[in-house]
């Protein structure tokens, strides 16, 4: 099978001062950095997702801001494929479908931010697509949420959408997928 790496949003606006910092935004990018040096290695295609917000009322990833910039600790290099997205589904309306198509991939990796939002949209539509689907649980963040008068601490935001996630696919630990790709 063909891997590819997909980096959903490691973008600015999540890390500390940002517009929406998020519970582990610099662990999950030094876990997704890990990987990212281990396909840049293999010489295997790597997909660095951007959401840039085109919504009128958007606080964060504003067009040409530096919040919408990705971070430097995943920046892609020269050559490296940049999909600009505008919904948390990384496949709506882009060109990364057929991108994948074209070089023949049927497995895709998937880190990111945030766990709840772009990293489940896209997760379950690239399942939905036929990909096998690995997600990397310590490479992905996420922040709390609330519903009524109830505050669900990120961590179980986090564990609780990658739980879901295993029926879309394996949810594993960076060193677990490096492991797998030495095999």
């Amino acid at each position: 099978m063909t891997p590819a790496l997909i980096v959903i949003d490691i973008q600015n606006d999540y890390f500390p001062g940002g517009r929406m910092e998020l519970v582990g935004s610099d662990e999950a990018s030094a876990q997704a950095h890990k990987l990212l040096d281990h396909f840049r290695a293999t010489a295997r295609p790597t997909f660095h997702i951007q959401h840039i917000s085109l919504s009128k009322t958007a606080t964060f990833f504003l067009p040409d801001s530096e919040g919408a910039k990705i971070h430097s600790s995943i920046a892609p290099l020269t050559g490296e494929t940049v999909v600009v997205k505008h919904f948390p589904n990384s496949f709506r309306e882009t060109t990364l479908l057929n991108q994948l198509k074209a070089l023949n991939i049927d497995n895709v990796i998937i880190t990111g931010m945030m766990t709840h939002m772009c990293v489940d949209a896209t997760s379950r539509a690239a399942g939905d697509f036929g990909f096998k689907v690995t997600v990397v649980a310590d490479a992905c963040a996420t922040r709390a949420l609330t519903y009524g008068d109830t505050t669900i601490p990120a961590e179980h935001v986090h564990k609780s959408f990658l739980a879901a996630l295993k029926s879309y696919g394996q949810v594993l630990p960076a060193a677990d997928v490096l492991a797998q790709s030495h095999s």
